[in-house]
């Protein structure tokens, strides 16, 4: 089976989104959030944006949660900012991709209006930065996130079961 990676910067809806195409599949959900080594939660809640030898060990988490899942499917939660972090995801199996993609004056506005969650609006520009879009052999697809959970829910399961 496949399993979804719902994609993007901080404040685009990941875990929103993510929980709402789990429900709709009736799949196991995981947050990207929870794989991080509490050092790299540490450095950015610091407002220090995390390197690639950061990230390296939560991507392999990750993957190995693909990995798991490959039998159920399921969905999970990543940045997935660069090509090369997508690939370390693709190394646990078969995955598809929602890229959720918005202009920054609505991210940092959802990132501002959030409570409780460790990621600073300072931090939202190198992320801007390290963004990679899909590439055309990516599996996947883009998302506007001016349209409301429902709908990119909606939209993304139809491009996710068109591409199944």
């Amino acid at each position: 089976m496949t399993v979804i990676v719902v994609m993007g910067v901080s404040g685009s809806g990941k875990t929103t989104i993510g929980t709402a195409l789990a429900d709709a599949l009736d799949v196991e959900y995981a947050e990207a959030d929870t794989f991080h080594p509490q050092a790299n939660i540490d450095k950015m809640t610091a407002g220090h944006p995390l390197t690639d030898e950061d990230r390296a060990p939560w991507l392999e988490a990750i993957a190995g949660w693909i990995r798991e899942h490959q039998a159920t499917g399921g969905v999970v939660t990543s940045s997935a900012l660069k090509r090369r972090y997508r690939d370390v995801l693709r190394s646990g199996g078969n995955v598809w991709f929602a890229h959720l993609h918005g202009d920054r004056e609505i991210l940092a506005e959802r990132m501002r209006s959030r409570s409780g969650h460790f990621m600073p609006v300072s931090l939202l520009d190198s992320q801007l930065a390290d963004l990679e879009p899909l590439d055309p052999d990516e599996p996947g697809a883009i998302f506007d996130i001016r349209e409301t959970p429902g709908e990119i829910t909606d939209a993304a399961l139809t491009a996710f079961r068109e591409h199944a």
